[in-house]
C-alpha cells in the first residue's frame, strides 16, 4: 500500500480551470472607492479548480474594481493565459516554487502583481493538498491555535438615521462587534455615522475602515474624533503608497493605525516596520496573493511585535474558509471582517461548509479548506466574462 505522503510527492498539476460564477447578492455594500455589491444584481466570483491525478482543489478570487485594479476579466485571463501555463506539470507540494513561477509569469509593479488571481490558484493548491492527505489546511501547516473566529458586522454607506436598524440587524443575528466603512461622505457625515453606531452599540468592539479615503490632515482630524467614540483601530486611512503620510499619522494618531491595502506583499510590511509606520497589520488572503505569502506576512508581523487583525474581500465560502484557517493558525482573537455571508450566498457549497452562528465562525475540520463544491452548480452558475 502506498503511503499518502509518497502519493503526494508524485502529484503534479495537470489542469487549472477558471469559472466566473454569478452568486446571489443579499445586500448592497459600498466602500470609499465605489460600489462592491448591489442588491438585485449578481455578484461575480472567480472560482478556480486545480486538478492533479484525479484529486482536485478549489480557490476563489473576488473582483472588486472599487477596491483594487483586478477585474473579473483580468483575473480569468491572467490565470488562463499566464499563471496556469507557468505551473502545469509542477509538483503540487511545491508551494514555494509555485510562488516563484507566478512572479516570473506576472511580475511586480510597486508591489506584488495580480495578487487576487495568484491567490485563487494558491488557495486551490492548499485545498488539493489537504484533500490528497485527508487533513485540513491547519494540519498541513502544523499550526492551529483556536477553533473559532469572532466575526464583525459591517456597517457600510449608511446615513446616521439608518445605522440603528443596521446595528439591530447585526445584534439579532448574534453579532457583537461592528466595523464601519468611512470615507464615503464628508468628515462630519462619517463622524455622525460612527457616533450613531456607538450609540446603538455602546459596549461593542468598534473599528473603522476608510479604504484609502482621506488626506493626511483629514485622517488626523477623524482619528481624534474616533478616539472620543472608543474606536479600537483606524484602518487604511490614507492611500496605500503614502508611506510618509502614514508614518506621520501613526506618530500623531490617538487611535492605532491599521494597514490593509498598503500590505500587498510581506516585503511591504517589512518597510512599514522599519519606518515605524504601522500599529496593526491586517491579514487578508487575497490581497497578499494567497495563503503561502499570507503566512509569511503574519509571521513577520508576529515576530516584529505588530498586532494582527483579520479581514476578507466579501469572499464566498471558499475564501471565508481559507481566511479562517489562516486566522486560526495565528490566533487572531479580535473580531474580524469576514463579511461574505452578510452580502452574498455561496450557492455552490452544497455539502460541508463553514458553520457560522451567533456571530462566530467555526474553523472547518474537513479535508483541505473543508468546503465541498458542487461542480454541477458551478457550471450552471458560470458566465462568460470575456465574451459577454
Amino acid at each position: 500500500m502506498t503511503h499518502p505522503a509518497a502519493a503526494l510527492a508524485g502529484l503534479t498539476i495537470d489542469r487549472v480551470e477558471t469559472f466566473a460564477v454569478a452568486l446571489p447578492t443579499l445586500r448592497s455594500f459600498g466602500v470609499s472607492g465605489g460600489s462592491v455589491a448591489v442588491a438585485g444584481q449578481p455578484s461575480i466570483r472567480i472560482l478556480v479548480k486545480v486538478s492533479a491525478d484525479g484529486v482536485a482543489g478549489w480557490g476563489e478570487a473576488t473582483p472588486i474594481p472599487a477596491w483594487t485594479y483586478e477585474t473579473a476579466e483580468s483575473i480569468v485571463s491572467t490565470i488562463d493565459r499566464y499563471l496556469a501555463p507557468a505551473v502545469l506539470g509542477r509538483p503540487c507540494w511545491d508551494l514555494d516554487g509555485v510562488t516563484t513561477a507566478f512572479d516570473r509569469a506576472v511580475n511586480r509593479g510597486f508591489t506584488i502583481g495580480a495578487p487576487l488571481a495568484k491567490s485563487a490558484v494558491d488557495v486551490a493548491l492548499h485545498d488539493l493538498l489537504g484533500r490528497a492527505l485527508g487533513v485540513p489546511v491547519g494540519t498541513l501547516w502544523g499550526q492551529r491555535r483556536q477553533e473559532t473566529v469572532t466575526l464583525g458586522w459591517i456597517v457600510s454607506g449608511q446615513t446616521a438615521g439608518e445605522v440603528a436598524d443596521c446595528v439591530a440587524e447585526g445584534f439579532d443575528l448574534g453579532y457583537h462587534a461592528f466595523k464601519v466603512k468611512v470615507g464615503l461622505h464628508s468628515e462630519a457625515e462619517d463622524t455622525a455615522v460612527v457616533r450613531a453606531v456607538r450609540e446603538a452599540a455602546p459596549d461593542a468592539p468598534l473599528w473603522v475602515d476608510a479604504n484609502q479615503g482621506y488626506t493626511a490632515d483629514a485622517a488626523l482630524r477623524m482619528a481624534r474624533r474616533m478616539a472620543e467614540l472608543g474606536v479600537s483601530a483606524f484602518e487604511q486611512p490614507l492611500p496605500a503608497n503614502d508611506v510618509a503620510g502614514l508614518r506621520r499619522l501613526r506618530e500623531a494618531s490617538p487611535v492605532p493605525v491599521a494597514l490593509d491595502e498598503s500590505l500587498r506583499h510581506p516585503s511591504d510590511l517589512a518597510t512599514f516596520v522599519k519606518l515605524g509606520a504601522v500599529d496593526v497589520a491586517i491579514a487578508k488572503v487575497q490581497r497578499s496573493g494567497g495563503l503561502t505569502l499570507s503566512r509569511r506576512l503574519c509571521a513577520l508581523a508576529e515576530d516584529s511585535g505588530v498586532r494582527l487583525m483579520g479581514s476578507g474581500l466579501t469572499d464566498s465560502d471558499l475564501g471565508l474558509a481559507a481566511s479562517l484557517h489562516l486566522f486560526a493558525a495565528f490566533g487572531i482573537d479580535t473580531p474580524v471582517d469576514l463579511n461574505g455571508r452578510q452580502f452574498v450566498r455561496s450557492s455552490y457549497a452544497t455539502g460541508a461548509t463553514v458553520e457560522v452562528a451567533e456571530g462566530t465562525a467555526r474553523v472547518p475540520t474537513g479535508p483541505g479548506l473543508g468546503v465541498d463544491v458542487d461542480e454541477a452548480v458551478v457550471r450552471d452558475l458560470a458566465v462568460d466574462v470575456l465574451n459577454p
